[in-house]
């Protein structure tokens, strides 16, 4: 890391036009990578130079500017056009990928009913893998009975690795993570062959939309800017 400072993009007090990373002409805020990580800029080049990975970066590119109508009009003011369930599938159709895995939670199954409708109805081949695949109970991972959700019952534990390997070995090209928890997500990512994206994350309290409460930390969820030691 050059100048062994830490990239800090979030904390960059620039407009858009101004910074470096949007204008070949802009400047560097303290912390820019842009400015700082120069070889790994330039390694990150040299890997998508591998026809592969340049294909999926080139179809990934195109699939975010189809996203927005109007393109060719002057001056241009944004105008989104597409959700997030439609970019998968016309991405998918893209890379030509044929089986899907749609990787879930327990707590939205209805929600994967949808989806794996949803992309059937595309053309799609869906492998879908619930996260207590297995009935493993969380004994098996030190868990004890007073921390359990359902004290003095059997709770299966969640099993990202179990999913992944499932996934792996019924070869799915491409796969849509739909509801799974902090820490189990990031398990699945580590053991999945496959490229992976997100449909939607778990987030209990306000409807599997993370960014409310983000949104919110100036007014109702204020509490969450306070230190451990505030609280």
């Amino acid at each position: 890391m050059e100048n062994n400072k830490l990239a800090a993009c979030a904390d960059c007090g620039l407009s858009r036009n101004e910074r470096i990373c949007m204008n070949p002409k802009g400047r560097a805020y303290k912390g820019c990578p842009t400015a700082n990580e120069k070889k790994e800029v330039e390694k990150a080049k040299s890997i998508y130079e591998n026809p592969e990975i340049k294909e999926f970066a080139r179809q990934a590119s195109l699939q975010e500017s189809q996203c927005y109508a109007g393109r060719d009009k002057k001056p241009y003011t944004m105008h989104p056009t597409k959700p997030r369930i439609q970019e998968i599938c016309e991405f998918a159709q893209k890379m030509n990928y044929k089986r899907l895995g749609l990787i879930f939670c327990i707590g939205l199954a209805r929600e994967s009913k949808m989806v794996s409708d949803i992309l059937s109805n595309h053309g799609f081949e869906v492998v879908s893998i619930v996260c207590k695949v297995g009935c493993v109970p969380k004994e098996e991972i030190g868990i004890k009975e007073e921390n359990k959700i359902f004290i003095g019952q059997h709770e299966t534990m969640c099993n990202p690795i179990a999913q992944a390997l499932i996934a792996n070995h019924e070869k799915t090209q491409f796969n849509i993570l739909l509801g799974l928890c902090v820490g189990h997500d990031s398990l699945f990512f580590k053991y999945a062959a496959a490229p992976t994206t997100v449909l939607a994350v778990k987030d209990r309290v306000t409807g599997h939309n993370p960014l409310a409460a983000v949104y919110t930390s100036g007014s109702y969820y204020g509490w969450l800017k306070k230190t451990a030691e505030t609280k």
